[in-house]
């Protein structure tokens, strides 16, 4: 295997002198195309010769060292020659880092672009249930994520959370996201099942996406006078129901979406009882708390409100630790709802 330095990892949270230290030994090049890279690096190297013959101008060396150093000019015009030598380095190495410094700011522009798009695509301000709470966070590693979720009202008092992390990070998954959104809107209005949604949309990832993207998800359909929950879990993260003195999983039904043209799925149900908490969750944040187990926390920041609870779950997020999106979904069942389900 060919060695080759890779770029430090620049830390944005770090003080102003680590700061200035990662960025002075950051190798900026390697980030270039190419052909970008060799030209800049030949830049370098005229830049170097140019300081190398002035430091052995400065010790005056002997004639009869020159043979044992790379050839130095000799003469005035050689002197102009190295002068213009340097400057010339210099011209192309400003010159392709600018280069770069015009492509990366193009690049952030549209990051930027697709990030105020991707906000219109998650539910800004959830509308309140009738006899419960909802509180949501969503905070993208980058300028765009590849989480999604929803809040969408259906017939029949019920209530869909969807709630899906596809693989990767930045634009290529927030493209993906997108396309999920879009699924999940456009076969609710027709089927809203749980069952429906995760095999209609892993046959379309199946058939239109790269063999290498795939997402998990969840799909929770809230019949909202009885609690009851009927649920598809397709490879995700296992959202939490917190009852008094109990926790429940809901474990996976599933292959995560995209994989297995063919998989299938199975839908179960459950109750979100008086007082019940529904936890839906993305694995940045549980990898983000600092702790050998993380649903002990997560149980520990249980409160009083949905919204106190989700204050106490964002302050669990360790920076330190935050390396993926994170994306929480809560629903608090207010106590004194009455629930006519049987738990399955």
């Amino acid at each position: 295997m060919p060695f080759r330095l890779g770029p430090v990892k620049l830390d944005k949270s770090a003080g102003p002198i680590r700061r200035a230290l990662q960025y002075a030994f950051y190798d900026w090049p390697s980030e270039m195309p190419t052909s970008k890279r060799i030209v800049t690096y030949v830049g370098m190297v005229l830049q170097g010769y140019a300081f190398y013959f002035t430091l052995m101008w400065a010790f005056m060396l002997p004639k009869w060292l020159y043979a044992y150093f790379l050839v130095l000019p000799r003469g005035p015009v050689s002197y102009v020659l190295v002068f213009l030598l340097f400057y010339t380095g210099r011209w192309i190495q400003n010159g392709m880092l600018t280069s770069e410094f015009v492509r990366k700011t193009q690049l952030e522009t549209d990051q930027i672009a697709a990030r105020q798009i991707q906000r219109t695509l998650q539910p800004g301000k959830l509308e309140e249930l009738p006899g419960y709470e909802l509180e949501s966070f969503y905070k993208p590693l980058r300028e765009v994520g590849g989480d999604y979720f929803d809040v969408i009202e259906l017939p029949a008092d019920q209530t869909l959370f969807a709630l899906a992390d596809v693989s990767g990070k930045g634009i290529p998954a927030a493209l993906l996201a997108a396309n999920i959104q879009a699924l999940v809107r456009s076969i609710a209005s027709v089927e809203s099942s749980p069952l429906a949604l995760a095999r209609q949309i892993n046959q379309h990832l199946g058939r239109y996406t790269p063999s290498d993207r795939f997402a998990t998800a969840v799909f929770i359909v809230l019949s909202r006078d009885s609690g009851e929950l009927t649920y598809v879990n397709a490879g995700h993260n296992a959202p939490i129901v917190f009852s008094s003195g109990s926790t429940a999983l809901l474990e996976a039904t599933g292959p995560p979406l995209g994989l297995l043209i063919d998989a299938s799925y199975e839908a179960r149900t459950t109750v979100l009882g008086s007082g019940d908490t529904l936890l839906i969750f993305t694995d940045g944040l549980t990898d983000s708390i600092r702790s050998e187990n993380p649903e002990n926390r997560l149980r520990d920041a249980l409160a009083g409100s949905a919204a106190q609870t989700m204050a106490n779950l964002r302050f669990l997020i360790d920076p330190k630790f935050n390396e993926d999106d994170v994306t929480m979904l809560l629903v608090k069942r207010i106590a004194g709802c009455a629930s006519s389900g049987a738990k399955a």
